[in-house]
């Protein structure tokens, strides 16, 4: 009874820590996930598993992430807030002009 007890508590912490590693692979990379699970003394499959499963997840958040800020700059009225910009400040345009005269050999 005492080595079931025992085993219990590092199953679970195995399980906690592949989920956290399951749910936190769409923010790390291949080395990270691999380096945090190998210590779970997992079969190669399930690491696999995990790795395909992280990647999927980067791909889903990226596209997402891309469709929101393509939809945010799609809904800009563009001529009207570079108006309100150009209302509220004053460009200044600075330019140097130097003439040298040439080496004649």
């Amino acid at each position: 009874m005492a080595d079931e007890e025992s085993k219990e508590p590092k199953i679970t912490e195995a399980i906690k820590k592949l989920f956290a590693a399951g749910v936190s692979g769409a923010l790390l990379s291949e080395e990270v996930i691999r380096s945090y699970v190998s210590d779970l003394k997992l079969p190669k499959e399930i690491i696999q598993l995990l790795l395909q499963n992280a990647q999927k997840s980067k791909d889903e958040i990226t596209q997402r992430v891309g469709r929101e800020i393509i939809g945010i700059v799609q809904k800009i009225d563009w001529v009207t807030e570079l108006s309100k910009f150009a209302e509220n400040h004053k460009f200044k345009i600075s330019a140097e002009i130097e003439i040298v005269k040439k080496k004649v050999e």
